[in-house]
């Protein structure tokens, strides 16, 4: 592998673990002498000058290299087992310790940026040069989530400089940020940041700004910067729960400049909003629903948000002659007694005012986003109209089936989400309980007498097995899809985000797994052979502990599926009719068919 330079005059290459620089006539015109097997140059991240006379190349001393080891029981294209074996880095190992380093053709001299400014690096990321050619900027992630720097190193004398500093008591939350170099100058930044309570846009006015000026500011987030006009000094973005009287989670997009002024929002309906706009920003579509509003798309002329054409509106009459209602939307006091939780009410079908339903709850508590639905989704109407799934399909079987957004989840305030921080095993639970009563207290057929189902996948799964094991008073019966059950078992990147590094007790506290012995419910796990993205082993752990607990349980292993699989991969009619057959059997106590004869016919 090689990088050339942007006129084609120079070659970097990577020999053994040194970087050399050719000129087109095949002379090396620089190379370096310090690398070895433990500091190593890496190609693949050199970033060259414009005036093509110096580049960066990050140098990194090699981190712990874990390996999840898979077996492959029943192989498609042969008898015997097969060994899978893939790079897994796990919380607490340890990472590659990048270091830049800036080499200057002109001078034949390289020189490492100022280790005090990349100490105990996560990662470094976004190397670019200014469009001067002076200096280049990159972005630092401190380990354990909670400082990040943008680094600018100046060409000629190789001085570091911090030209944004971020810190946090708890996790700087990367999956909503930010950043933009206006004009890539190097002079005016924009940096996304939380530290009034909620994502926000701040300016930065040259290196060392300790008072950035605040574009936007409000008891709302920012959600997504979906373009910056540098010339015209404007921004345009998505933010929710700036609307009084509004679900605080419905997109909205705006327009705003650069001093903070002419805010313009560019949507109008009370619903949720996903807008796409002309290469040249003149034109943009707008489509919103809400889970009661079908899809409307209309085109709007950007300066002023007139409406040109309404493009499309909605006829679902062939759904509701289906059978299909829009879920019901519910807003309930969370564990403050202050917040908002919303969620959904699905109900059957053929739902009977006058009966009594169990209920059963649809969890994923990731802290990366939020989950319950905005937008119109008609709830497990297969598009080809041959059957129902999912929600609507288990709420058919004598089921009221909830979704909601606990405290912890993301896209509220910043106190909102940090509930999760070092407490992932929290996942909202004193909010949805409080819920449900709620719930239950409003609506006589909504019924929590006997204990509530969940279910979920992934960190949903690990979800499902804490409400049995940590609110066993509420939560009696579940089924947990390849849940990452303990938090030091799952990958590196996701977990120590919200757990925090080093690895301390708090991941003990938050492991449904350690405490797998204390399950008094019902459980069903399922899990498949070959799952990537949560170690399988974390599954095993977990039927480790039941077993030696001596607790009755359920578990389904599909071999050779992937982490989706029963959910959409694999045999997805087999795995849902055993977690339908499950929840009727022990919520509604009811006989099951004898499949096996069943299929047979």
């Amino acid at each position: 592998m090689e990088s050339a330079s942007p006129d084609g005059k120079y070659r970097a290459m990577q020999e053994g673990y040194n970087l050399v620089i050719k000129n087109s006539n095949d002379d090396i015109v620089y190379q370096t002498s310090d690398g070895s097997a433990e500091n190593q140059y890496d190609i693949a991240s050199v970033k060259w000058s414009g005036e093509n006379d110096a580049l960066v190349v990050i140098r990194f001393v090699p981190g712990e290299a874990r390996y999840v080891t898979r077996v492959v029981a029943a192989p498609e294209n042969r008898l015997q087992p097969e060994v899978v074996k893939q790079l897994y880095p796990k919380p607490g190992d340890r990472v590659d310790a990048d270091q830049p380093v800036l080499i200057n053709l002109t001078t034949s001299s390289q020189q490492d940026v100022a280790r005090s400014l990349t100490d105990q690096a996560y990662i470094i990321s976004g190397i670019y040069w200014h469009k001067d050619n002076r200096a280049f900027s990159f972005h630092y992630t401190r380990r354990g989530h909670q400082q990040e720097r943008i680094i600018t190193v100046d060409k000629q004398s190789g001085r570091a400089t911090v030209a944004i500093e971020e810190n946090a008591e708890t996790f700087i939350n990367r999956w909503r940020g930010f950043y933009h170099d206006v004009n890539k100058a190097g002079k005016e930044r924009i940096w996304l940041s939380e530290r009034d309570g909620y994502a926000h846009l701040y300016l930065y006015d040259g290196d060392n700004d300790s008072q950035p000026q605040q574009i936007t500011q409000g008891n709302w987030p920012v959600r997504e910067v979906v373009h910056v006009d540098d010339e015209a000094r404007q921004i345009y973005f998505a933010a929710s729960g700036m609307n009084e009287g509004e679900d605080p989670y419905f997109m909205h997009y705006y327009r705003i400049n650069f001093d903070g002024t002419a805010l313009t929002p560019l949507t109008g309906a009370k619903a949720n909003h996903e807008v796409r706009f002309s290469d040249d920003m003149q034109w943009y579509v707008d489509v919103y629903s809400r889970p009661d509003l079908p899809n409307v798309a209309e085109l709007r002329r950007t300066k002023d948000g007139k409406l040109l054409r309404t493009l499309a509106k909605p006829d679902i009459s062939r759904l509701t002659a289906a059978g299909f209602t829009a879920p019901d939307v519910f807003v309930a006091k969370g564990r403050d007694d202050k917040t908002d939780i919303w969620g959904l009410i699905v109900k059957p079908q053929n739902f009977d005012a006058t009966k009594q339903y169990p209920v059963i709850e649809n969890i994923y508590a990731g802290p990366h986003d939020s989950f319950v639905p905005k937008s119109f989704w008609p709830f497990g109407y297969h598009s080809g109209g041959d059957k129902i799934i999912g929600m609507q399909a288990l709420a058919n079987m004598g089921f009221i089936v909830v979704q909601m957004d606990g405290m912890g989840t993301a896209n509220r305030s910043k106190a909102f989400h940090d509930v999760a921080w070092k407490n992932l095993g929290d996942s909202g639970f004193p909010d949805r309980i409080k819920w449900h009563k709620a719930a239950a207290a409003q609506y006589p057929w909504y019924d929590i007498s006997k204990g509530a189902g969940i279910y979920g996948a992934s960190a949903g799964g690990q979800s499902t097995l804490g409400a049995l094991v940590f609110h066993p008073e509420f939560y009696t019966t579940g089924v947990a899809y390849a849940g990452c059950y303990d938090n030091r078992m799952d990958k590196i990147s996701w977990n120590e985000l919200w757990m925090g590094y080093p690895v301390d007790q708090s991941y003990v506290a938050s492991s449904a797994m350690e405490h797998a012995g204390d399950l008094q419910g019902n459980l069903l796990i399922i899990n498949g052979e070959q799952d990537s993205n949560v170690d399988p082993a974390s599954t095993m752990q977990v039927v480790d502990k039941l077993v030696k607990a001596g607790k009755d349980f359920d578990l389904l292993i599909i071999p050779g599926g992937e982490h989706s699989a029963g959910r959409s991969t694999g045999p997805v009619d087999y795995v849902q009719r055993r977690q339908f057959s499950f929840f009727v059997e022990k919520l509604q106590h009811s006989p099951l068919p004898d499949f096996n004869q069943e299929s047979g016919k």
